[in-house]
């Protein structure tokens, strides 16, 4: 295909939902069958052009994985690397996420699984480890789990 093409569709792609320049650098690639140069001018163009913004693109996915799945801020820091998006953009957009509603969020879901567990003898070790593999902080876990049990 030809990278005014790849262009046109990723601007289409990129109009409708965010993308990390990563993502957009691996779309690019597969859609010119390779050719490394002409997929990062794709992708210069698509950042230059605003399509793609990394610290837009942070902050929304950790805005809805926040909200919607529950995840804590070291499990969205964690994807994002995986993602290739760059620290400092992580930062930017970790920021996005209210603490206290993270807080709150951490709340009811430790809530929600403590009532799936009542009678069992190892309840809250088994929360403290459900609590960290949402991605939150020990501490957060910890104070959660003093209102709660």
């Amino acid at each position: 295909m030809e990278a005014t093409a790849v262009l046109s569709r990723l601007q289409k792609q990129c109009s409708k939902a965010e993308y990390c320049r990563a993502d957009v650098y691996r779309k690019a690639l597969k859609a010119l069958d390779g050719d490394a140069e002409a997929a990062a001018q794709v992708v210069a163009s698509l950042v230059e052009d605003r399509y793609v913004d990394d610290v837009r693109y942070a902050s929304a996915f950790a805005r809805e994985k926040a909200a919607l799945q529950g995840w804590g801020p070291v499990k969205i820091r964690f994807q994002l690397r995986a993602k290739g998006v760059p620290e400092s953009a992580i930062t930017a957009g970790l920021a996005e996420v209210e603490p206290a509603a993270a807080a709150d969020k951490l709340s009811r879901v430790l809530a929600t699984k403590a009532r799936t567990l009542e009678g069992d003898p190892q309840r809250r070790l088994k929360l403290l480890k459900f609590g960290l593999s949402r991605g939150y902080e020990y501490e957060a876990v910890e104070a959660a789990l003093k209102e709660i049990l």
